[in-house]
């Protein structure tokens, strides 16, 4: 059976030529940066985000990874060596070993990976110099 060139597509007519242009878009995707856009430390003006913060802090701080190494520690002891114990006490224990084990992971992971990005001050550089001559000069200890 023979195909006439009037009833292939006209995409497919060249495919070399699709195959490059395919090529092109992919390098050009890959190799032209893109803009980062930096989000802001602050938050909006909700009247709930300051206590909601102060929550956040208080649950990855380091008392709350110490008291999840005590909680996973006291719970895995109490499994391990509590003998018979009924459901709601089981149940109990097995949400504090979780609870424990959820905020000690995430300061596990955030000390290992980091909490965020560090954005750099845009003091220009030669300004930062003048000023740390400047201290320096008049005697303060940088």
């Amino acid at each position: 059976m023979q195909t006439f060139p009037h009833s292939i597509p006209r995409t497919f007519r060249h495919p070399k030529a699709a195959y490059i242009a395919f090529l092109v878009l992919i390098a050009w995707l890959i190799l032209i940066p893109q803009h980062a856009h930096a989000a802001t430390g602050t938050g909006g003006s909700l009247p709930y985000e300051d206590w909601l913060t102060n929550l956040r802090n208080s649950a990855t701080g380091p008392v709350a990874f110490s008291l999840a190494i005590i909680g996973i520690v006291i719970s895995g002891g109490v499994l391990i060596f509590g003998g018979d114990l009924n459901g709601f006490f089981r149940t109990l224990i097995f949400l504090v070993l979780v609870m424990a084990l959820l905020v000690g992971a995430q300061n596990v992971m955030s000390t290992f990976f980091g909490r965020g990005a560090v954005v750099a001050s845009m003091v220009e550089p030669a300004a930062t110099q003048a000023l740390c001559a400047a201290r320096a000069a008049a005697g303060w200890v940088a």
